[in-house]
């Protein structure tokens, strides 16, 4: 009885050891971080702008934790390739998913993602977020909205708009577009927003949904002509631009959005080390004036941007059953 007493005894206070001793523990390792290179996988096509941004980003945390961040282009199947290879990354916070709205997009409309959208991911923070600009190549007529929904609607199915993909919020704006517009216009999706809009401006298609980072030098130059841009206000950086919603369709509004997230079991610690680092990028002048004019940069915590995630899937839930939107 003595024995199994003192052996009672012991466990209990080697317990209580480790239950002081691990916070301890993973404080140390959260000052230490990071102790070596850290991976952003982006899961877009480099050239967009997302692309973009990530590696302003990656530039700044390297000056910052003097290790390198490296920023790994890994696009495919809607975002799909990227995403699976941070979903099955250590949980130790040395590789980072630079998402966007597939990330979303896909699990609200596709039944076999090799991951779990929610459980498999620890949200860091919402980088930003930003409207897009409804661009025509010159050679359609069309000079407002009302103009280019009146067009649509003479020559069905032969108008096509290019997006970054299926399921990004280019291809989201598109479809709502059509919804509320009553047109039909054929869908072509790229492997990213830089060659959509390579050949938009080449002619090949007509229409885009762009973010405004990557059309503005040709809306600027001529070769790319502005219709109306899909926030609910409009831009300080082209405020003579009117919204969707104001031209012809009251009430439209479609946004793009951005974030960090880690692989889910990545301690508090960690993730609390990265948003705290990354906030601090984010609200500096460099980054805000990449956004300046085009968008908002939002660096929230780590349970607002988990909750954002939960409502944003729903909504695109919503959004696909009073919309033609499919994802193959």
């Amino acid at each position: 009885m003595l024995r199994k007493g003192l052996i009672t005894a012991m466990t209990s206070r080697n317990l209580v050891f480790v239950a002081v001793l691990l916070p301890a523990m993973t404080a140390a390792q959260a000052q230490t971080f990071p102790s070596k290179p850290v991976r952003v996988v982006v899961p877009f096509a480099a050239g967009g702008g997302a692309d973009i941004i990530a590696r302003v980003m990656a530039q700044k945390l390297t000056d910052a934790w003097g290790q390198q961040v490296i920023v790994d282009v890994r696009a495919g199947g809607g975002s799909v390739v990227g995403t699976e290879i941070v979903a099955r990354s250590a949980p130790d916070g040395y590789t980072l998913l630079y998402a966007a709205n597939p990330f979303s997009t896909n699990a609200a409309l596709l039944a076999n993602l090799p991951y779990d959208s929610l459980r498999d991911f620890a949200p860091i923070t919402m980088v930003a977020s930003a409207p897009l600009i409804v661009v025509v190549h010159p050679s359609l007529p069309a000079r407002s909205i009302k103009e280019l929904i009146a067009i649509a609607k003479t020559r069905p199915g032969q108008l096509s708009y290019g997006t970054s993909g299926n399921g990004g919020p280019q291809h989201l704006a598109g479809e709502l577009f059509k919804s509320m517009a009553g047109v039909d216009m054929v869908h072509v999706p790229y492997k990213g927003g830089a060659p959509a809009t390579t050949d938009l401006v080449g002619g090949q298609i007509q229409i885009g949904f762009n973010s405004m980072v990557t059309v503005l030098p040709f809306v600027k130059s001529g070769r790319l002509r502005p219709l109306a841009v899909t926030s609910s206000q409009r831009t300080t950086s082209m405020p003579e631009l009117p919204t969707i919603a104001e031209s012809a369709l009251a009430g439209y509004e479609a946004m793009t959005w951005w974030g960090i997230l880690a692989r889910a079991g990545t301690p508090a610690a960690t993730i609390g080390a990265l948003n705290t680092e990354i906030v601090r990028v984010l609200k500096s002048q460099e980054i805000r004036d990449r956004f300046e004019g085009t968008g908002e940069v939002v660096a929230n915590s780590p349970a607002a941007f988990a909750a954002f995630l939960q409502a944003e899937i729903e909504r695109v839930r919503k959004l696909s059953k009073s919309t033609t939107i499919k994802l193959d």
